[in-house]
Parts: structure tokens; sequence; C-alpha cells
């Protein structure tokens, strides 16, 4: 990866619908080799996918929770019953095994309490766990899907 393939990448995760006429432009390449290094950086699994970004609060869903889970079962069942059980909420949009005090992290998004609350009660039918406990998002002050290239 070189600096070129790095500054692709920058200018794909701003706006993945620029015309590889137009990143080619911007790195300093003609449309064809630009499109080539793309198809290599896709290839090589630099580039998972290329989805919209939408708005959450245009879409009614102005509430973001942040749900801190500990269990007392480390084990392959449990996780994969947890695994499952997440994956079954479209609600719940991110899912990180933590290390320290807290076992898992879940980011839910949804129009109010009244739906996190669903969305809760539908999640502890499923899966035992030992604690949960939530925090509310009052203000977006950083949200990015850009990642830091100067590490690549």
């Amino acid at each position: 990866m070189d600096r070129t393939d790095k500054r692709i990448l920058e200018l794909l995760q701003v706006d993945s619908e620029l015309a590889v006429s137009e990143i080619g432009k911007r790195v300093g390449l003609s449309t064809s080799p630009c499109w080539r290094r793309i198809q290599r950086l896709e290839k090589n699994g630099y580039v998972k996918k290329r989805v919209a970004l939408l708005d959450p609060n245009l879409l009614n869903l102005s509430l973001t929770a942040f749900v801190m889970v500990k269990t007392s079962q480390h084990n392959v069942e449990w996780l994969e019953i947890f695994a499952n059980a997440v994956a079954e909420l479209p609600e719940i949009v991110e899912v990180y095994r933590m290390s320290g005090d807290v076992d898992y992290l879940l980011k839910i998004v949804v129009p109010d309490i009244a739906a996190y609350d669903i969305v809760y009660k539908q999640l502890i039918k499923k899966i035992a766990f030992m604690d949960v406990s939530s925090g509310f998002a009052m203000e977006v002050i950083k949200s990015t899907t850009a990642l830091p290239l100067s590490y690549a």
C-alpha cells in the first residue's frame, strides 16, 4: 500500500460514489490505472463494501443507547446464543466483546425509550445476563465511518 492507495481510500471513505475519473484526477492518475488500483484494493479486502449512510433522525431513530452487558457464562454455547439473539434484532447495530468490567457493548438505535424497552425485553427473553446497564446518548460530538489510514 503506497501513498496513492491511501489517498484513494481516503476519497472513497468520504464519498464512495465519486467517479473513477475524479478520483484519478485528485490522486494524479488517469482513469484506467486508478480503476485497477481500486479493483485491487477491493480484491485484497481493504474495501469491504460500499454503503449509503442514512440520517437516523429523518428515519425516526433519534435515540441511541449504549448497553453494557455482563455475563457469568463464558463458553461457546452461550456466545452462539448471544450472537444469534443480537443478529435477530435490527435495532442492535453494533456489538463488541470487551475487555475489563463489561463483557459486551451494544449500540442500539430506536425512536424513543418505549421502543428501547421493547428491544431490551426481546433481548433478555432470548438470553440470560448477569448484569445489563444502559446509557443514552445526549448529543453526537463526533461520528464517522472513516478509518485513520496513517497506520496502513
